[in-house]
Parts: structure tokens; C-alpha cells; sequence
């Protein structure tokens, strides 16, 4: 049976009276202190449970940002991790296309340079060629000059131990 002061304090009335019984006075005043004492001990009780209702609520508030913290704490360990893993695979494919393109670029540059020995080995065989026909060239315009001075000279003898060049345009002078 819960006891509340309002109880105590019609508890007065239903005593009843002897004569050879505790002072009226003091039972009344008496029991309008505990009457009071136990209205404290109520009221504090409810602010307690009021206290204690916030206070729960408070902790369930804290609980679930703490929820809320450790998921997003692991979403971003997760990202971290997805963030790392695709970067790595990101350098992976950069290092292999610059692998790719550098054995592109060594391959055209032997091309390119295999290219130039030809081109060089050709330019060496024209010049070689082109030499040749010049010295061919200036033999014939010596044979002619000296040729042409021996028939200056008069000397048939001279001319004819020079034979005359061979004209290779098929004119006769």
C-alpha cells in the first residue's frame, strides 16, 4: 500500500481518542512533520524520476550519435580503403600505359634511326656515286683540254699520241 502525506494527515481523524494515550498535540504536530517530510520525500522522488526520464532520454540521444559516429567512423575507413585501393589501381594502369608508350617511343626511335642509317648509307652511295661521275666528268674535260691544246700547238704527232675524246653527246665539231 503506497502511503501519500494526504493520508497521514487524515490519519488525524480516524485515531481514535483514549485517555491514557500520547498528547493530542504532539501526535498531530508529529504527524504534520512526517506528513510534510514524506510530501519532500514525494516530490523529490517525481523530480528524481523526472531527472531520471531526461536523463535517459540524454543517454539514448548520446547513444545514437555514438551509432551514428561509429557508422560513419566505418564508412570512412571503408571509402579510405576504396579510395586507396582505387588509386592503386589507378597508379597500376598509369605505370603500365607509361611502360606501353615508352616501348612505343624506344621502338619508333630505332625505326627512326634505322630509318636515318639508310638514308645515310644512301646519301653515302649517291656522294660516292656523284664523286664518280664527276672525276669521269673532269677526266673527259681534261682528255679534251689537253686534246685541243696539242691541236693549238700544231703538233699532228702530239694530237695523234692524244687521241681525241670520245664525245659522248653524239655531236661532231
Amino acid at each position: 500500500m503506497d502511503l501519500t502525506p494526504l493520508d497521514v494527515r487524515k490519519k488525524k481523524d480516524d485515531l481514535r481518542r483514549t485517555v491514557r494515550g500520547y498528547d493530542p498535540g504532539q501526535v498531530d504536530a508529529f504527524l504534520d512533520l512526517v506528513a510534510d517530510r514524506l510530501e519532500a520525500v514525494v516530490q523529490e522522488e517525481v523530480r528524481l524520476k523526472e531527472q531520471v526520464t531526461l536523463l535517459r532520454e540524454r543517454l539514448d540521444g548520446f547513444e545514437e550519435r555514438e551509432r551514428a559516429l561509429n557508422e560513419a567512423l566505418i564508412a570512412a575507413q571503408e571509402l579510405r580503403e576504396e579510395a586507396r585501393l582505387q588509386a592503386e589501381k589507378q597508379a597500376g594502369l598509369r605505370i603500365q600505359e607509361a611502360d606501353q608508350q615508352a616501348e612505343r617511343l624506344v621502338s619508333e626511335a630505332r625505326r627512326s634511326a634505322e630509318d636515318s642509317e639508310r638514308a645515310l648509307a644512301d646519301l653515302h652511295a649517291r656522294r660516292a656515286s656523284y664523286l664518280r661521275g664527276m672525276r669521269s666528268l673532269l677526266d673527259r674535260f681534261l682528255a679534251e683540254v689537253t686534246y685541243e691544246e696539242a691541236r693549238l700547238q700544231g703538233s699532228p704527232e702530239v694530237a695523234q699520241e692524244v687521241e681525241a675524246p670520245a664525245d659522248d653527246s653524239g655531236e661532231d665539231e
